[in-house]
């Protein structure tokens, strides 16, 4: 009989604990493909089709927060990225005059190579046969437009950034290419919830057990014990779950005062967050590299080559009618065209140096921190729960299940 709430209570700790495992490891599918299970699974109900392991058609496991990761980045939008503010909004905070200073005194070097670069390929002879003095006006006028054309292209860049840049894409593309990120924003925002819970378990399944020592004396059959597992067990992950997310609003009676312990946190948690979506996704080199290369791109480039296509005709200056002559109006075009086109990625490249990147994206933080901060506690709670919510009938079951073995295994021993 003494027994009975010391095997709760570890059984209640171990029932936490895996079910934390259970969350977010292992990162990757782990386990054996079975040809044709995907076909078979496919006509049982939904909530089978979505256990890990089964949705990939096979018999394993994957944490669940990284085997929903394209789904977590869409929620990570919708519940708390897209609450704290639009790209306009980071944009502006990583501070567009000073991105265009960086691009220019990073690039002195590699603009004068792109121009040598074109030159010797688009009119090789033409250029060669220019005096050095008249090449070197050239370079110079390109340097001296440089400041004003960088200038612009981040101005036009910030005045459409919300045309150019999908963010929720953004999000779940690099969410589902590191699902680990997924278990970061979990795990590093709520790592004292998950630690508590654990502990907890041992406590709330040692009190469930003290009144299994009366019902086992009230009803001696065999069944008691694994069926009063089965209760247990699922009573102490729903109190888990209920005491991280619930109350939203805190309570009071007399002098004591509750809410869930994630929302109870607000503005530490508000912190750890902004840390990990300003230094792992939206940084200013990702939002550079999706400007070029997003679903979007195609924008960026037109209207950064826009911007680039005078800048020939300038460099040229007064003699432009001349050139033009010289080298035909095709050529001349081609020449501006390749300008243009070449000195997008070169325009953009600068963004990605590690140190400028660091200080950018500190304003970022600092932004997402203070409006995670002063969100509504239903919206706050929203955003990690969204992600879990249906599935949290697996942990409920996964409770039950160990609640089961844990009354069998009692049996065994003491009969």
């Amino acid at each position: 009989m003494i027994s009975i709430p010391l095997f709760t209570g570890v059984i209640g700790y171990i029932t936490n604990w895996s079910g934390v495992i259970m969350l977010f490891y292992p990162v990757h599918f782990r386990g054996w493909r079975v040809p044709g299970l995907a076909s078979f699974v496919s006509l049982m109900p939904r909530k089978i089709q979505e256990i890990p392991g089964l949705m990939h058609g096979g018999l394993g496991w994957q944490g669940i927060v990284p085997s929903r990761a394209a789904k977590m980045g869409s929620i990570a939008v919708d519940t708390g990225i897209a609450k704290v503010g639009r790209p306009a909004d980071f944009y502006r905070q990583l501070e567009p005059d000073k991105i265009a200073e960086h691009i220019v005194a990073t690039s002195q070097r590699d603009i004068r190579d792109l121009v040598e670069r074109i030159m010797e390929r688009e009119q090789p002879q033409l250029w060669s046969n220019l005096p050095q003095l008249v090449r070197e006006a050239v370079h110079l006028r390109v340097q001296q437009q440089l400041p004003d054309i960088v200038r612009s292209i981040t101005n036009d860049i910030g005045e459409n950034i919300d045309q150019l840049i999908d963010v929720k894409l953004m999000v779940i593309k690099h969410i589902e290419a590191d699902p680990q990120l997924a278990n970061r924003i979990f795990l590093d925002v709520g790592k004292k919830e998950l630690r508590l819970i654990q502990n907890l378990g041992f406590v709330v399944g040692l009190l469930l057990g003290v009144p299994m020592i009366w019902i086992t004396r009230a009803f001696p059959q065999w069944w008691v014990l694994p069926i009063g597992g089965v209760i247990i067990g699922y009573i102490t992950n729903w109190v888990a779950l209920y005491m991280i997310y619930e109350p939203v609003e805190p309570r009071r009676i007399g002098p004591i005062r509750w809410q869930g312990l994630f929302i109870k946190r607000q503005p530490e948690v508000a912190d750890e967050y902004a840390k990990i979506i300003a230094e792992d996704i939206i940084t200013l080199q990702n939002i550079g590299t999706e400007l070029l290369t997003g679903p979007r791109a195609d924008r960026t480039r037109q209207m950064i080559e826009t911007a680039l296509r005078p800048a020939i005709d300038q460099a040229v200056g007064r003699t432009r009618t001349l050139v033009r002559a010289a080298v035909g109006t095709r050529e001349y075009e081609a020449i501006r065209k390749s300008v243009a086109s070449e000195a997008v990625d070169f325009a953009m490249s600068p963004l990605a140096n590690p140190e400028f990147n660091r200080r950018q994206n500190a304003r970022i933080h600092r932004l997402i921190a203070d409006r995670v901060a002063e969100l509504p506690p239903k919206d706050f709670s929203g955003m990690l729960r969204t992600a879990t919510e249906q599935d949290e009938w697996l942990l409920l079951l996964h409770g039950a299940a160990l609640g089961f073995g844990a009354g069998l295994v009692h049996l065994a021993i003491f009969g």
